[in-house]
């Protein structure tokens, strides 16, 4: 290089603004010299500084009014990779390999698929990786800033100066890299990113980080190799060869922090968790854990849903080994662990994603396009090849790295319209003028075909509130391509008809019936989530309109309606018991209204519906098939009284529901067969707090047709209450 552009560049470099340090620092050929080196290094800190040669130590030397340490000698005195040793004012010694010596470790072809989008296991290249080099150990960073004139590492490791470690850039690829020998695990880091249009400067956690520090502090940490072992071969096993299509599903949706903290207020390891929430669920009967976003996130009051660390399980319950752990004992257990995925929005937090190097490079740098005003977050731009990479090697790093059976997507209706929750006029249209989101569409596609395709038996279930088409048919006839949608209409017409007092439900009965209409269009999954008890909406059990005995039995009413419905079932937690409080996300549920009756029998009857939902085919088999169910008599709206089968290859079970206060007896009934009719679930035994109206003996039918059945059967019906009666087979 000649000397004034070596001059230039070391200014440059000096001044923390050198797109690439290598041109001037480590070890470079001297003109007209064929076997001389001249070594520099750049030592702010230093008072004398050495190198480790060949045959011992070589001085070097500062340079006239600079912090450049240099050395030039035969070239034969020098390893490829020296350590470089050097005193600060204070007398302490620091001795390293110098990074400047290491040619680059991101591969062309890491780069070329990343430029195109198609780099499923990024995040193994980007991020930061212990790696030995030429025998040397250390660790190797890399990011993506392509408008960053200057990219640094900083950490404890040198002081959070962002003169010492510059990283290279990679051609047009906007990847920055670097190479620095010693550090190890658990080392603290982040990267100083000065924009080039600008020059601001910008101290951002690492997009790509596996673990981080715990809030409110956001940087980095180094991650090891991870040795676990797993124990689960044989629920992967299962997984690949389920037919979850016809097998049952029932999820317990849980939000860690606050399903239950330590004795002092504090949050509990994930191992710790894994075996209090098998203890717990196993008895109930869940198939499913749903986990409310763990993925790292600065603010407990988000509840996970603003994601700064994509890559890393949160620091508030341990490692990412321990959180290995949690899913491995699940697995173990028989319970398939879901995650709470966020590809919708990220926060603005300066230290993560928003304007990562100074450019609306995750975003839209519009804001009709790239905000969320109504959360405060920002709008991915999924026609970004390196942000839809981004997000997609994320969802698969989750299946493959953590064995996770299935994501559920949030807020996927915000990204299907560009005017969600938007104003005439705040908005821009697509290329057609519509109002769809072409490339979040493009994006969802993609998902789950490389989700299904990838992990075979893995789910991908959508939070979608619209009547959006074929959001669970295949992408091939056009459809979105999800397992299972979130059935938020069913959801909102029963909490609303449950609200009313039975004196008026008559006048709904609709709100009953109507869901069948659309029942088998989608597969469907009926959620009471955590969205229901929160600001305001109550608790599920001050849902329930009446006094306390009919606020039990018309809660346990509800869960057997959503259990004997078609399309699997997802609860949150406290739900299950009856709490009387709306959730709050900084406490713990209020596990001691186990001990009173009323709640325990909630739990009980719950559990009930669980196992009957688990061993009978004929709850699960047709779930979102037409033929999987058939009313018997949906007209009943003088007594708010309906009925229907439910059937599958195994026969039928028939399901009656009275949601009026009022037994009914002498309740005619007309039935598909002739036989003996016996009662396998009334939730309003005593064993669940009711009052034991019903049927113990069989029902014999009568050759008396009746609902445009051959048979009928009379029957009493239990105030409040739910039974579900199976032919004698015997």
């Amino acid at each position: 290089m000649p000397a004034t552009a070596l001059k230039e560049a070391s200014q440059r470099l000096a001044q923390a603004r050198h797109h690439d340090p290598f041109q001037v620092l480590g070890r470079h050929p001297v003109p007209g010299k064929p076997d001389t080196l001249l070594f520099r290094a750049f030592l702010p800190q230093a008072s004398q500084a050495f190198l480790n040669g060949v045959k011992g130590k070589l001085t070097l030397t500062k340079e006239p009014e600079s912090d450049f340490w240099s050395w030039q000698g035969k070239a034969t005195q020098l390893p490829e990779h020296p350590e470089v040793e050097w005193q600060d004012h204070q007398n302490c010694t620091h001795t390293a390999h110098y990074p400047y010596t290491f040619a680059p470790q991101v591969g062309d072809m890491d780069l070329h698929l990343f430029g195109e989008g198609r780099h499923w296991q990024v995040y193994e290249v980007l991020g930061a990786h212990p790696r030995t080099v030429d025998g040397v150990a250390g660790v190797l960073f890399a990011t993506w800033a392509p408008a960053a004139e200057r990219v640094s590492v900083v950490g404890d490791f040198n002081h959070w100066d962002d003169r010492l470690h510059p990283m290279r850039v990679r051609g047009g690829s906007g990847v920055w890299e670097l190479f620095i020998p010693g550090l190890e695990p658990s080392t603290l880091y982040k990267y100083s990113i000065r924009n080039r249009h600008s020059g601001h400067i910008q101290m951002k956690t690492d997009p790509y980080g596996q673990a981080f520090e715990v809030r409110p502090k956001t940087a980095a940490l180094v991650t090891a190799l991870s040795e676990y072992q797993w124990q689960d071969q044989k629920w992967l096993t299962q997984r690949r060869q389920w037919d979850w299509q016809n097998a049952p599903l029932s999820v317990y949706e849980v939000h860690l922090s606050s399903w239950r903290r330590t004795e002092n207020g504090g949050f509990i390891n994930y191992r710790t968790l894994a075996h209090q929430l098998v203890d717990y669920v196993q008895p109930l009967g869940f198939t499913h854990v749903e986990l409310l976003p763990i993925t790292e996130h600065p603010l407990d009051d988000s509840w996970g849903y603003q994601t700064t660390g994509y890559f890393a399980p949160t620091s508030r319950f341990g490692s990412p080994d321990d959180f290995r752990y949690f899913v491995d004992h699940l697995h173990q257990s028989g319970i398939g662990v879901l995650l709470d995925w966020v590809p919708a929005h990220f926060p603005k937090d300066e230290h993560a994603l928003a304007r990562y190097d100074g450019t609306a490079l995750y975003e839209h740098e519009d804001p009709r396009k790239g905000e969320h005003r109504d959360w405060g977050t920002l709008i991915y731009n999924y026609g970004r090849n390196e942000v839809r990479n981004f997000l997609l090697a994320n969802a698969l790093y989750w299946l493959k790295e953590f064995h996770i059976d299935g994501l559920r997507v949030d807020a996927v209706a915000s990204m299907l319209y560009l005017d969600y929750s938007r104003e005439e006029g705040d908005w821009l249209p697509n290329r057609y003028g519509g109002n769809e989101n072409l490339e979040a569409i493009d994006f969802l596609r993609q998902l789950n075909e490389l989700c299904h395709g990838e992990h075979p038996g893995a789910l991908v279930l959508a939070e979608e509130s619209t009547a959006w088409p074929q959001v669970t048919r295949p992408t091939w006839v056009g459809g979105l391509g999800f397992s299972m949608k979130w059935n938020m209409g069913w959801m909102h017409d029963t909490l609303l008809y449950m609200s009313r007092d039975p004196i008026y439900r008559h006048y709904h009965h609709d709100q009953l019936t109507f869901g069948l209409i659309y029942a088998f269009t989608e597969n469907f999954m009926l959620p009471f989530s955590h969205d229901e008890v929160v600001h305001g909406k109550g608790s599920m059990l001050t849902k329930m309109p009446g006094d306390d005995w009919q606020r039990f039995a018309n809660l346990r009413l509800l869960y057997a309606y959503q259990w004997t419905y078609p399309g699997t079932k997802l609860l949150f937690m406290g739900c299950e018991f009856g709490q009387w409080k709306e959730w709050a996300h900084h406490g713990e549920l209020d596990w001691l209204l186990l001990d009173l009756e009323p709640h325990q029998g909630v739990k009980t009857a719950l559990s009930d519906l669980n196992q009957l939902y688990k061993t009978r085919t004929e709850l699960h088999q047709r779930s979102f098939r037409s033929d999987g169910f058939e009313w018997i008599d949906c007209h009943d709206s003088p007594q708010s009284v309906i009925s229907y089968l439910r059937a599958s290859d195994d026969g039928f079970l028939v399901v009656i529901l009275n949601f009026t206060p009022t037994p009914r007896e002498g309740y005619r009934l007309g039935v598909p067969s002739a036989g003996r009719y016996r009662e396998v679930f009334n939730s309003d035994s005593t064993y669940y707090g009711g009052s034991n109206v019903g049927n113990p003996l069989p029902l014999e039918t009568e050759d008396r047709p009746w609902m445009n059945r051959p048979y009928s059967i009379e029957l009493t019906l239990p105030p409040l209450g739910a039974i579900i009666l199976d032919i004698d087979r015997t």
